[in-house]
């Protein structure tokens, strides 16, 4: 079978009308989610030296984002994308802009951290508004193929944003690298609110039917969000280590391409994983996933060197995109139309409060033992994604009812 047969479900996702412009200007979109965690590390450490200090303050702006964005998702799901894009894009720029001007003018610690979660808290996940658009226009057989794109496209976006923000801060100023990633991140939200023939159905609250805030967070939900938690943890976390295991090894710039290896191994698991026919439910793919991510992880346990990373970080890397795209299609398979959104953007959320928690305690632990041996903190998160999903299976494997999952064998588009 030939390539080109392999992969003509992706071709097909892309015969929907209106599929291309908004899968683009998501493409756009997104690029500040691996480059402003990352860019705020290089700008806070070359100001202060402190890798402690940039962590937090990284960690500040993924939380504000973690707990802000199912926020922007549900006023999305009710007022439709397109309105509540354009001020939360407005309110990014600013704050963004802000940020950068007060840490180079030496402001006070207080306001980097209040600045750096404005900027967090005016970011809505734009990787969770495209994939609602998917839902909006395909059929249940599409979705698996469409996610596991999606998940390709967030690959695509850390294979190129670390490189890009690590050479603009190095080779010209670490608030060009930040500041890059603000205006990428504008382009590409206020783009997506421009195309409106795919902007998914508003669902207003009906006078007297509002459900309580969390209603939406099902045991499903609350399953994949904790693993995903810990997902998060290890990506924070390696933003942090990697940096600085680079900066002892004598070369700072190859951080960005080093991170960039491990979205390069998920980007090709992704590809694969979207158009496989895969046997067994959502739920136990779900969790076999899962499990093979945190036992690749413990790679990292052997890193002694730049180019022995490089090949833990592609084999860890392979076992990424599958988990990712495993458990937002559970999300999205058992989410009601009218919290589509605001479930998809919970799970980012539980990613990017992950992230906060693996900068700010990978960058302590890298200040206390050294980078190699901070490299224990990746490894120990992988390795709780793994209890965590094995823990909720029987959670998982029960239908939004209480009945058995019965999405058992389907297949991507084409298969």
């Amino acid at each position: 079978m030939s390539a080109r047969t392999v992969f003509n479900p992706y071709r097909r996702l892309f015969a929907v009308p209106g599929a291309l412009p908004f899968s683009l200007a998501g493409g756009v979109g997104r690029l500040p989610a691996p480059m402003l965690g990352l860019g705020a590390v290089l700008l806070v450490a070359q100001e202060t030296g402190s890798y402690g200090l940039a962590g937090a303050v990284s960690g500040s702006l993924a939380l504000s984002y973690g707990i802000a964005g199912p926020q922007w998702a549900r006023a999305m799901d009710r007022r439709g994308q397109r309105t509540v894009l354009r001020w939360a894009m407005a309110a990014f720029l600013l704050t963004g802009a802000g940020f950068v001007a007060t840490v180079v003018a030496g402001g006070p610690l207080w306001s980097w951290f209040l600045l750096a979660a404005a900027v967090g808290g005016s970011s809505p996940n734009i990787g969770s508004l495209v994939r609602a658009r998917w839902s909006a226009v395909l059929d249940p057989a599409g979705r698996q193929t469409a996610f596991a794109f999606e998940a390709v496209a967030d690959e695509v976006a850390f294979v190129i944003g670390p490189p890009l923000v690590t050479l603009l801060a190095t080779l010209i100023a670490p608030s060009v690298g930040f500041l890059t990633g603000v205006v990428l991140g504008a382009v590409g939200g206020l783009w997506l609110a421009a195309l409106r023939d795919t902007d998914p159905p508003a669902h207003p609250v009906v006078a007297g039917s509002r459900a309580p805030w969390w209603a939406v967070l099902t045991p499903t939900l609350l399953v994949v969000v904790a693993t995903y938690l810990a997902v998060g943890t290890v990506f924070g976390a390696l933003d942090v280590v990697v940096i600085a295991f680079a900066e002892a090894e004598g070369a700072p710039a190859l951080s960005g391409a080093v991170l960039a290896v491990f979205a390069a191994g998920s980007l090709l698991a992704g590809l694969v994983y979207g158009v496989a026919p895969l046997p067994g439910t959502l739920a136990a793919r779900f969790v076999g996933t899962a499990v093979a991510f945190g036992l690749a992880a413990q790679l990292l346990w052997g890193v002694g060197s730049l180019p022995v990373l490089v090949g833990c970080g592609f084999l860890a890397g392979l076992t990424i995109a599958p988990v990712l795209v495993s458990g937002t299609t559970l999300v999205e398979s058992r989410a009601v139309p009218g919290v589509l959104t605001e479930s998809l953007a919970w799970t980012i959320s539980g990613l990017t409060l992950g992230v906060t928690v693996g900068s700010a305690v990978a960058g302590a632990a890298v200040d206390a033992w050294g980078a190699q041996s901070a490299f224990a903190v990746p490894a120990g998160a992988a390795a709780a994604a793994a209890l965590f999903a094995v823990a909720g299976g029987r959670a998982v494997r029960r239908g939004p009812a209480g009945g058995v999952d019965h999405l058992r064998v389907e297949r991507p588009v084409g298969g």
